[in-house]
């Protein structure tokens, strides 16, 4: 019987949806709250999991976790590469357009003054984001010069390493909404609208979901960000251009999706668990065997 980790930092509903679907289909698995474990004590034998699920809200616990089990030989979905790609704003972007993904145009700067030569050369609006960063926080709507100096003198004084690297994007005008589709396992499952009066459209900050019609264009570019990140389990950020075209915004590794189950009529987490049980019996019995015997587990508390 194969035998799951989930790593959290908290249970939030899309775990405890993952929880009953694991159960539902008599897997059996361990709920590891990264919060308390030590990675490199022995309290732990990670040799009897399969698989680990990741699902931790914090991108820098789950990026170091990820790259130490993997190193270890422990398969990890997403994978130590998808997380690493996908939480950064810049490797995600240079990733997409190595693949010939569509994806709005950027620039990088890392003085203020280099930074307020890109968005000129852009052209207002522009979108200044952190490279790290979700639910729509600390990004900002450029509108001209005056604001411009602004928010970059504001975040060149906060100093921090999130606020060192500008990410200037071109702003898309959007039709009240966005898109996102789910793609695991390189399908793509299902998209929502998020639709919202607000120029970021997150669920998280009020947006509404609805269904959206997966196309033929929605899923071919949808599987193409996938791919180009890593595949896995993946929810992809579209934009619709003026002229119907789409671009991918972003791309996100650990998904959320309590919201467009309703929606869209599907079963997001039994195809999330479906997909992890499908990498588990796809990995032999030589590459379990594989994982040093010298692997030190962590300490749980259930």
């Amino acid at each position: 019987m194969m035998r799951i980790a989930m790593l959290h930092s908290r249970i939030r509903a899309e775990e405890k949806l993952l929880i009953d679907r694991l159960e539902s289909r008599g897997v059996e698995y361990q709920l590891i709250d990264l919060r308390t474990v030590s990675l490199g004590s022995a309290s732990l034998d990670w040799t009897q999991f399969d698989a680990v699920l990741e699902r931790c809200v914090s991108h820098t616990m789950a990026l170091a976790t990820l790259r130490y089990l993997e190193s270890n030989g422990l398969p990890c979905i997403n994978s130590y590469r998808v997380a690493n790609i996908c939480g950064d704003k810049l490797a995600t972007t240079l990733a997409l357009e190595e693949a010939g993904v569509p994806t709005p145009e950027t620039r990088i700067a890392f003085d203020t003054e280099s930074a307020l030569e890109s968005i000129e050369e852009l052209g207002y609006p522009v979108v200044l984001k952190p490279c790290t960063g979700s639910w729509g926080r600390l990004i900002a709507k450029v509108n001209d010069r005056q604001s411009a100096e602004g928010i970059l003198e504001h975040k060149a004084t906060l100093g921090s390493p999130q606020h060192s690297v500008f990410y200037i994007q071109e702003y898309v005008s959007k039709p009240g909404r966005d898109i996102r589709s789910f793609v695991i396992g390189g399908e793509t499952v299902c998209a929502i609208y998020r639709t919202s009066d607000h120029w970021i459209t997150n669920t998280a900050r009020g947006a509404t979901a609805s269904a959206c019609v997966v196309s033929a264009d929605l899923d071919e570019i949808s599987r193409r960000a996938s791919a180009a990140v890593g595949g896995g389990i993946i929810a992809v950020d579209l934009l619709e251009t003026s002229s119907g075209s789409l671009l991918v915004n972003e791309v996100n590794y650990t998904i959320e999706f309590r919201n467009s189950i309703t929606p869209t009529g599907v079963d997001i987490p039994a195809k999330i668990i479906d997909y992890v049980t499908s990498v588990v019996e796809k990995n032999s019995q030589a590459n379990r065997d594989s994982i040093d015997s010298r692997f030190v587990g962590v300490p749980v508390h259930a």
